[in-house]
């Protein structure tokens, strides 16, 4: 079996603003597994700036897992630890390889087309009206959970825009999710959470910048309103550094991205010790390509987690590769009829 890897940039349709920054593009990275015509693909989903791998030697790991494909999955994803993109590249890869069919990576009713997966409907920062104009048409499109990117504008604007989905909507109609992306100030983070809790939402992502373990736990205890750990789960390797960190913050859930944390391996490990100490979790996407996003959504969908899952990033980007994934009102299908008509040679040199 021969390995290559292939490095692809993907472009956003409209710049998509975060607290950290307005994204428009992702870079991404492809495994590529041929032997005697047979071709399979795991995608390395990198995400500058956030990925803990993201360091001046993930080319060189790159090239080094290709050379050592022979080790096989399991003697590679130990090896890359630090790297836990290329883990979940490498897992998806070996996966792609075993199956009849590169992209039927975990077969069930989703993967049949029957069954679909809640997802929530994702609004980017952005100006006031733009803000608006998002949740107006997620709302159209058919949406019962939304996920507001806050932290960047005036956090009394922010407040607003949340009241105006609370005006029209009960909490029953629409549940709302924000992330924050670590950018409250450690002084003021309770007291922003109390006035958002004023407005039924579910539930806020990774209030405060990781690595304020003393802070984020007194958060935990004493919020009014559920928080979600995201940026603090990155970087934490090995299963009694991930119960030490779940039993000092003790929070009320867990957001896990499988580029971020280790693959469906290193994701299974946070399930597992969510579940025993009675901690809610969803998966989400890092904004992957449709390849990386198929994989988690298939995987996704065998765990039968009955929350809305953070999948709906597919249709993000100009080039992309078309896939059989479609959003329908606000749940992510798998269309069999449609084909994912890979060009091998002209997607990926």
């Amino acid at each position: 079996m021969k390995a290559t890897y292939h490095q692809y940039i993907l472009n956003f349709k409209q710049p998509s603003g975060t607290s950290r920054g307005v994204l428009v593009q992702k870079e991404t990275w492809f495994i590529q597994l041929q032997k005697d015509g047979k071709r399979a693909i795991g995608e390395c989903g990198l995400l500058r700036g956030l990925s803990i791998d993201d360091r001046p030697d993930y080319e060189a790991k790159l090239a080094w897992t290709c050379q050592n494909i022979h080790l096989g999955e399991k003697a590679l994803w130990e090896a890359l630890i630090e790297f836990p993109s290329i883990q979940f590249g490498v897992e998806m890869a070996f996966r792609s390889w075993s199956s009849n069919t590169p992209f039927l990576l975990f077969p069930s009713a989703f993967s049949q087309g029957t069954q679909s997966i809640a997802i929530n409907g994702l609004v980017w920062m952005g100006d006031t009206q733009f803000m608006k104009q998002q949740i107006q048409q997620k709302l159209a499109d058919g949406f019962r959970c939304i996920k507001l990117k806050i932290g960047a504008l005036d956090f009394d604007k922010e407040l607003e825009l949340i009241a105006f989905i609370r005006e029209n909507f009960t909490a029953n109609q629409i549940e709302i999710r924000v992330d924050a992306n670590g950018a409250f100030d450690t002084s003021d983070a309770l007291s922003k959470l109390e006035q958002l809790s004023g407005l039924e939402l579910h539930s806020i992502e990774q209030p405060i910048a990781k690595n304020h373990t003393d802070t984020m736990a007194e958060l935990c205890k004493n919020t009014p309103l559920p928080i979600a750990l995201d940026e603090e789960l990155i970087g934490v390797f090995t299963i009694q550094d991930k119960e030490a960190l779940l039993l000092k913050i003790k929070p009320q859930y867990l957001i896990l991205k499988p580029s971020f944390v280790g693959g469906f391996r290193g994701t299974q490990e946070w399930i597992t010790l969510a579940e025993k100490h009675q901690i809610g979790w969803w998966i989400t996407s890092a904004l992957e390509s449709n390849i990386g996003l198929n994989a988690i959504a298939q995987w996704t969908f065998l765990k039968q987690n009955l929350l809305p899952q953070g999948l709906g990033t597919g249709a993000l980007y100009t080039n992309n590769l078309d896939s059989p994934l479609v959003v329908s009102n606000g749940q992510l299908w798998y269309d069999s009829s449609i084909d994912w008509h890979l060009d091998w040679d002209s997607f990926l040199y």
